[in-house]
């Protein structure tokens, strides 16, 4: 049976971490910051809880049965994910937000987390690929 004849799967890994942030922008005035972000501009921070949801699509291998090996996925995400985002603060801890100056919205983490897999996914197999992913913010 040839793969491509068979129909593209998605397949969904959900891992959780807890975070700290805060959200303040160096471009904005600290009033213009207190606005726009609120008590999440605490200088100290503040914590989340977030569940991420990683989405890789390809087509079912003939031999094994799957997309992609979940126990694989846990890995990577495990690797490339969660071992640097959990128990941290986002812009202290990882470099991406505090060189960069960016300010660590759910939707740039969201953007950081996907630059992370997406590599890694493509380096584990050239047949599967990054979909999608959701991040939930408590």
């Amino acid at each position: 049976m040839n793969t491509c004849s068979t129909p593209k799967v998605y397949i969904t890994r959900r891992e959780t971490f807890s975070s700290a942030h805060r959200l303040h922008s160096t471009a904005l005035s600290d009033e213009d910051n207190m606005h726009i972000f609120g008590k999440c501009n605490n200088p100290n921070g503040h914590g989340h809880n977030y569940v991420l949801e990683v989405t890789v699509v390809g087509h079912v291998d003939e031999h094994a049965g799957m997309v992609m090996n979940i126990a694989d996925l846990k890995h990577i995400i495990q690797e490339h994910v969660l071992k640097l985002v959990d128990h941290k603060h986002l812009d202290l801890d990882l470099d991406h937000f505090r060189i960069n100056k960016i300010v660590s919205t759910t939707e740039n983490l969201a953007i950081y987390i996907w630059q992370q897999l997406t590599t890694a996914i493509r380096n584990q197999s050239d047949k599967v690929h990054l979909y999608e992913i959701k991040l939930h913010e408590t």
